[in-house]
């Protein structure tokens, strides 16, 4: 069983950024919206010549490249889908001329069926969903921050951070040396954050490479036991 881990975040807010320190010849990117990645040389170290780079907004071949990794590039240790938002998105803007609910329960199969998926693949491959923020407010006026989705009919049936064990929230504070952009990794009420007991601080660097190194050392290390 493979791993999987959500990263939420406003747009501009460093989710793509965290990318930047993973190792291009372990890492696969899929990107829905086929967008250039944002830091100097990605186009050098991710395409689709080095076979590690591939865009599409379609659910049915995102599957079917990560089978095809799990089964036959073992090299590969991290697939990240990038823009993971606009892959229902598409899918309902394809079905816009539908009536009625079942283009909804069809994008909520969708969905469903993609943060599904690590759990089929094999043990040493993570999958990171990069996906957008939106705020909500509840029925107490608080404001809430959650996955976005394309409506309320998904988000009935759905409930996106409940099927990650590991979900991260963007963090851009303004600094007197500029400006800092960090992970949360626990929820302060406001947002759907989490992470396992102790795996990390509060507030981490955005960087992916770290998220992964933590993970790998919070796996391996002894538990503590009382007599």
């Amino acid at each position: 069983m493979g791993k999987a881990i959500l990263i939420v975040g406003d747009s501009g807010s460093g989710k793509s950024t965290a990318v930047e320190n993973l190792n291009p010849k372990t890492t696969y990117i899929i990107n829905a919206k086929g967008k250039s990645l944002p830091w100097r040389g990605s186009k050098k170290q991710y395409s689709v010549e080095n076979k590690n780079y591939f865009s599409t907004d379609q659910p049915n071949m995102i599957l079917t490249i990560l089978d095809k990794i799990s089964a036959e590039r073992t090299e590969i240790k991290t697939v990240v889908v990038d823009d993971w938002q606009y892959v229902s998105a598409a899918e309902l803007m394809a079905k816009s001329g539908e009536k009625g609910y079942d283009k909804f329960s069809s994008i909520g199969k969708a969905i469903y069926s993609l943060a599904d998926k690590p759990k089929s693949l094999r043990e040493d491959l993570t999958v990171v969903f990069l996906t957008h923020s939106e705020d909500l407010t509840d029925a107490d006026g608080n404001r809430k921050i959650k996955a976005k989705t394309v409506g309320k009919l998904i988000d009935n049936h759905i409930t996106l951070e409940g099927m990650f064990t590991i979900v991260l929230y963007t963090n851009v504070e303004k600094t007197k040396d500029g400006m800092k952009y960090q992970f949360v990794t626990n929820t302060d009420g406001t947002n759907t954050a989490k992470s396992p007991k102790g795996m990390f601080p509060y507030k981490i660097d955005n960087d992916l490479s770290l998220v992964l190194n933590g993970i790998e050392k919070y796996e391996n290390s002894e538990v503590e036991t009382t007599v």
